[in-house]
């Protein structure tokens, strides 16, 4: 018992100074609940993700926690003893407790005795779930790898029957981006929960069953794939799907649209454009063979978004005409980012001579995060407004439509061509 206790006041130390605290053997019932509070993120621990220091992500007990304790936040019991009848029930409840995306069921492993361990989980489930187990198992890991399969073919199929197998734009039919919209949700749930189950990006094949029925399962397809229909569904909320209301004809999953595109591999788009170059430049070369790796880099294109795509486009074309010095030292991202400045400076620039505003204002509105609700913090798109020409304003939405337009109404077409220049990034004036 003294070696216990000696224990118990160790522990209580490093819990103390650890998380801050002050507990003694006194208070040993008061520091069980505070453990069991912390680690299911209750009072008054709601915020304690947002410093993960202060979280317990593991913990070792023995016949403790198995009842009464309730978190939406505990994912995976691991158990190293032969438990049976209601112990499991109460056991395996503890990861029962959906969380979203990041949670779609709990996962538990058992060492001791395993198959004397799962006879006795099916006499429990039977016992207690009136031999009904529908939903109760979460699917397979080969099983989950299979459905990302099945829902990658059907968003293949999708998008070639659009005329586009290379995934570099979304289709232009509402419905078809619906459609993709549904299945690129139900392929990640497929996907989260082969992550937890132990699918990683770095390993495609996956080996089930045993002996003869020992069968391998492969992805069919990679990260790079996967990252470039994670770009095409965020641009469904700001392509051409977004009606007139502003809101998006179809359901759009606000965690998916933060999903970083920013590591898909570059340096494949740049192997393409290298080897483009090399039979650009070679004497000789076979047409069909150019026009191969053309249709290479091409395909790369998808790694791109809609807007870079554009610029891209314009490169390669002054790189055919010769028009471009390239320098081994920049990567085809460089140029294609290199172009898009240009490009959207000479907007800008273009903007403020046809209106006479103060082109540093408008910059300064491009260079930061703007939407239609904060857009006149502090008045500063008065400001803008202010600096218009007003004749030169008139001038331009006069001349198309060859008559007189009133000054009220000239000013509400400046408010909205600004607006929509600014929160769009800027756009080529007509």
């Amino acid at each position: 018992m003294a070696y216990k206790g000696d224990g118990i006041v160790e522990i209580l130390e490093d819990y103390n100074q650890n998380y801050n605290q002050n507990f003694n053997r006194a208070a040993h019932s008061k520091f069980k609940k505070d453990i069991a509070a912390r680690l299911a993120h209750k009072k008054p621990y709601f915020m304690i993700d947002r410093t993960p220091e202060m979280q317990i992500d593991l913990l070792i007990v023995v016949d403790q926690m198995l009842t009464g304790f309730d978190s939406k936040w505990i994912n995976s019991l691991y158990m190293d003893k032969v438990i049976k009848h209601e112990n499991i029930i109460q056991a395996f409840s503890r990861t029962n407790r959906l969380f979203g995306t990041d949670k779609p069921f709990g996962t538990i492993r058992y060492y001791k005795m395993p198959h004397t361990m799962e006879q006795h989980i099916n006499t429990a489930v039977k016992l207690y779930s009136g031999d009904k187990q529908i939903g109760l198992f979460a699917d397979k890991l080969e099983r989950n790898i299979n459905k990302m399969n099945s829902i990658y073919d059907d968003i293949f199929e999708l998008f070639n029957n659009a005329g586009i197998p290379d995934f570099t734009k979304l289709p232009d039919d509402l419905s078809e981006r619906g459609q993709f919209a549904k299945l690129f949700k139900e392929l990640n749930s497929y996907l989260q929960a082969a992550k937890i189950q132990g699918f990683t990006w770095s390993q495609l094949s996956y080996t089930s069953g045993k002996g003869k029925e020992k069968s391998v399962i492969e992805l069919k397809f990679d990260e790079n794939t996967y990252l470039i229909l994670a770009l095409r569904y965020k641009e469904l909320l700001n392509d051409g799907s977004v009606i007139s209301s502003g809101d998006v004809p179809f359901e759009i999953e606000g965690y998916l649209t933060e999903i970083d595109t920013g590591v898909i591999d570059a340096d494949y788009m740049n192997s393409r454009f290298t080897k483009y170059l090399k039979t650009l430049q070679q004497e000789g070369v076979d047409p069909e063979q150019k026009q191969k790796t053309l249709d290479e880099l091409h395909k790369s294109f998808a790694f791109l978004t809609q807007e870079e795509q554009k610029y891209a486009k314009i490169f390669l074309n002054d790189v055919q005409r010769g028009d471009v010095e390239i320098d081994t030292e920049k990567t085809f991202i460089e140029y294609v980012t290199e172009y898009q400045s240009k490009a959207k400076n000479a907007e800008i620039y273009k903007i403020a001579q046809i209106f006479g505003l103060d082109e540093a204002k408008l910059r300064s509105f491009i260079n930061t995060t703007i939407t239609e609700s904060n857009i006149n913090e502090y008045g500063r798109f008065d400001e803008l407004k202010r600096t218009v020409d007003k004749a030169k304003a008139k001038i331009y939405f006069e001349k198309p439509e060859g008559k007189a337009i009133p000054a009220f109404k000239i000013n509400i077409r400046v408010h909205n061509l600004l607006q929509k220049f600014i929160i769009s990034g800027g756009f080529e004036l007509e």
